[in-house]
């Protein structure tokens, strides 16, 4: 077998077409009815920026691809693939106008036979031999399809993750699963293991030949431990290949990930595939009216959530991007993770595999009720894929068979006992894929019989209750259950919104007063009861606070199986136009581009083993107060003693109590000079010294209702440009609480590097402690000229400054613009920015 990723020299038009011959075109008649086509690399999503738009609805619609490949199969008799990682929604895959296969779906893998059509095409003269190919995504609103337009998530369009071109000889391996036993465990270790090796082939003309196959497995240093040669006649299904017993096998863990290796090798007549698969031994279980156990020993599952969604790119993550947010997830200290919520890539799962995070992956039917046949067809289909396509991850536990199947919206009917006979289905159809693995759903309380382990809502602190609520509804949810798995807990926060006084909600919500549970239209922003999430103030001072509850008494419920977070990055959502940056689910503890929050240190100090401290604040360059007043100063560390500096003077030496809320006992109140002051903080532990450091402002004077802003502009070395805009009132006092709106925009040359959900990203956000800002490429797009005439600057109008780049200065071109920014009630501000080409 030969493989190789098809990721350069592709085009796209994001559009419908009236079919697969004018994607081609052009290449024969040239006339204005050719459609303009954009030069790409995969993988791509044709929703990288408009689901960030804070102006319209993101595109649903077609969206086409077209390349000339490349065509060489090795293989005298063999067979040529196109292998999808996964594209959306709904795919279809053309070679020239031939359409060849299609599929539904926007998360599994598939393949596509392309061998007799390629054939056909390289009769085409004007191609010279290479192989025209079109692939048009379509991620159109459907009712009958999941995931429901209702999901808190967009539908992305598009070649999203990596595509691949693959050469097989005429009878292939298409799938190999290891099926691993241990005997019992004693003490984390068990005496022996045992290996079943089971193989599906891709023999689509049925040959009815012999093949010879050779199957090893290796441990993670390449050493063989057991081997096995067999000749078989050819067979349709899924066949078991041999046996293996392995003693004292090296269980895969949180701490210590050993895998295992089996390379099963096919030779037939016309050559030769080899398929290596990664696995694992380990055990678990969820005790009954208990906590959850890895490899017979207690463990406490200390999770988040995964979206594939990214600024700029959207779902379109390459492999290094991929790596570096499951580093990040890796180093805050988490063993679990749940994959929200649909079938990942095959690197996350890898990555789970390689850093020792135990995984909940689910299929994406999620809301708005119950369809018709087709519709539950694709909810089978997706179940299988997804068990059979990751069946040998040794970090996956928990196949999702829904989320919130509670909640009706796309039909006119909903009807709980046909959802119920459903989930049944789904339940026993993963028992039979995997009896080795548990199913689980989240909030679904008709159903929370039927699956092995449950998760109801339980959002103290945010959507209901108050955070002081967390253990007690925690416990009553637990008792109504077999087996409790807290998913999701969190609250939204604006990135570098920062208070001095959080709103709890305390007043209006008394402790177990009532229910903490999510209902249908509580993320909404008005209306319903008092709720921390309608009436907060989204800062990052309360999201810490609320995490250092959480999980300071997470250590003492011993009856816990684990939470996990929602979720921990910020991510695009249709449903959410009136967040602080619209359209944007902001519970992340790092941002859309992975810049980490607050918050990510608060996790670090309770799960992380290596030595860290972390000063509160970062992102906050003015506190404020009375002269005198006495403030707190908060630092979040491992260490077990940390000492801090003031102005250069000690404060101090506190110790870490985990259980002294908030910030485990290290905390300072002290008076705070105005003006400057600086912060450093310092701890050992285990023989390792870390420190941290920061500088504000401590600002006394009193202000009122902001009145006017301040904008200013900075070129930084990189050639970008960083507009930020500050509030202030009638006397020109910094408001270091304005939350108003302010749209940014930009006139003349370059542009604002906008759509990407992140607060220096975006035009139009809420201030975050009475500022906000955007970064501008003075060099991006073309010279747009003026579309606002009432700005004023330097006693006449802006247009009058802008360069159209198209005179030099000192050999070099002057790239002008003017960026102005505009917040309701207050004077629109304009600045102009002259940067050297």
């Amino acid at each position: 077998m030969k493989k190789r990723r098809l990721n350069e020299n592709w085009e796209h038009y994001r559009g419908s077409l009236g079919g697969a011959w004018e994607v081609w075109r052009s290449d024969k008649l040239q006339n204005h009815y050719n459609v303009p086509w954009e030069t790409v690399t995969l993988p791509h999503t044709y929703n990288g920026y408009d689901v960030m738009d804070p102006d319209s609805k993101y595109y649903q619609g077609q969206g086409w691809y077209r390349s000339r490949l490349e065509v060489d199969n090795p293989y005298p008799k063999g067979r040529t693939l196109l292998h999808f990682e996964g594209a959306g929604q709904r795919t279809d895959v053309y070679v020239y106008t031939e359409k060849v296969d299609s599929h539904l779906g926007g998360y599994d893998e598939f393949t596509v036979d392309i061998t007799e059509a390629v054939e056909r095409a390289k009769g085409i003269e004007r191609y010279a031999g290479q192989v025209p190919v079109a692939i048009a995504c379509d991620n159109s609103r459907e009712l009958e399809t999941i995931p429901s337009d209702a999901s808190d998530f967009n539908l992305y369009g598009g070649v999203y993750r990596y595509l691949n071109l693959v050469y097989v000889p005429q009878i292939s391996l298409s799938s190999v699963h290891v099926q691993t036993d241990l005997d019992a465990i004693v003490g984390g270790k068990a005496d022996n293991g045992k290996v079943k090796v089971r193989a599906k082939l891709y023999n689509p003309d049925a040959i009815s030949g012999n093949v010879t196959l050779t199957i090893k497995v290796m441990q993670q240093d390449g050493l063989v431990i057991g081997q096995s040669e067999v000749t078989l006649p050819a067979w349709q299904g899924e066949k078991e290949l041999a046996a293996f017993e392995v003693p004292g096998p090296r269980l895969w863990s949180v701490t210590e990930p050993n895998l295992y290796h089996c390379s099963v090798m096919l030779v037939c007549e016309d050559g030769e595939t080899v398929l290596t698969e990664k696995f694992g031994f380990r055990s678990f279980e969820f005790v009954k009216r208990g906590p959850f156990k890895l490899n017979g020993e207690r463990l406490l599952l200390r999770g988040t959530h995964r979206h594939e969604d990214h600024a700029g790119v959207g779902a379109a993550m390459s492999e290094v991007l991929i790596r570096e947010e499951m580093q990040l997830i890796k180093d805050m200290g988490a063993n679990f993770i749940r994959l929200g919520h649909y079938q990942q890539s095959r690197i996350v799962l890898d990555l789970c595999d390689e850093f020792g995070l135990l995984v909940w992956e689910e299929i994406p039917w999620c809301r708005g009720g119950l369809g018709g046949p087709e519709y539950r067809k694709q909810c089978t289909d997706m179940l299988t894929a997804m068990i059979e396509q990751h069946y040998n991850h040794p970090s996956i536990i928990l196949w999702g068979l829904g989320n919130e199947n509670d909640w009706e919206c796309d039909f006119d009917y909903f009807d709980q006992q046909e959802i119920r006979t459903f989930m049944k289905e789904l339940h026993d159809l993963s028992h039979e894929l995997d009896p080795s693995r548990l199913t689980s759903i989240r909030r679904c309380e008709f159903c929370k019989d039927i699956v092995d382990v449950y998760s109801p809502s339980v959002w103290a602190g945010w959507y209901r209750g108050v955070y002081t609520d967390y253990e007690s509804s925690s416990k009553t949810a637990f008792e109504n259950v077999d087996s409790f798995f807290h998913m999701e807990w969190g609250a939204d926060n604006l990135p570098t919104r920062h208070v001095e006084e959080t709103y709890t909600g305390f007043t209006f919500m008394k402790q177990s007063e009532g229910a903490t549970d999510e209902r249908d239209g509580d993320y909404l922003l008005t209306g319903g009861e008092p709720r921390v999430s309608r009436d907060g103030d989204w800062s990052e001072t309360y999201f810490c606070e609320m995490i250092d509850w959480y999980l300071k008494s997470q250590e003492n419920m011993s009856w816990l199986t684990g939470a996990a977070q929602w979720s921990f990055k910020d991510f695009s959502t249709p449903v959410r136009p009136d967040s602080p940056i619209p359209y944007l689910n902001m519970k992340g503890i790092v941002e859309r581009d992975l810049t980490p929050k607050e918050a990510y240190y608060v996790f670090q100090s309770y799960w992380s083993e290596k030595p860290m401290v972390r000063l509160y604040g970062h992102s906050m360059p003015v506190r404020w107060g009375a002269d005198g007043e006495r403030k707190m100063i908060k630092v979040y560390s491992n260490a077990e003693e940390v000492e801090l500096f003031l102005n250069g003077e000690s404060l101090g030496v506190k110790r870490r109590d985990s259980q002294d809320f908030p910030s485990a006992g290290l905390r300072w109140e002290t008076e705070l000079r105005v003006g400057e002051n600086h912060l450093r903080a310092e701890a050992v532990r285990g023989g390792v010294t870390v420190s941290d450091e920061l500088s504000f402002r401590y600002q006394t004077e009193s202000w009122g209702e902001p009145a006017q802003l301040e904008l200013t502009t900075t070129t930084l070395e990189d050639g970008r440009v960083y507009a930020e805009v500050l509030a202030y009132d009638a006397a020109g006092v910094f408001c270091p609480d304005a939350v108003s709106f302010v749209r940014f925009g930009l006139a003349g040359d370059g542009k604002l590097l906008d759509n990407l959900g992140t607060i220096r990203g975006s035009r139009l956000t809420q201030l975050a402690s009475g500022r906000a800002g955007i970064y501008i490429d003075p060099y991006g797009g073309l010279p747009a000229g003026i579309t606002v005439t009432d700005f004023v600057s330097a006693g006449g109008p802006a247009s009058s400054l802008i360069s159209k780049s198209d005179g030099s200065r000192d050999g070099q071109l002057s790239y002008t613009s003017v960026i102005s920014a505009a917040c309701e009630g207050m004077p629109t501000v304009t600045q102009v920015v002259v940067v050297k080409g």
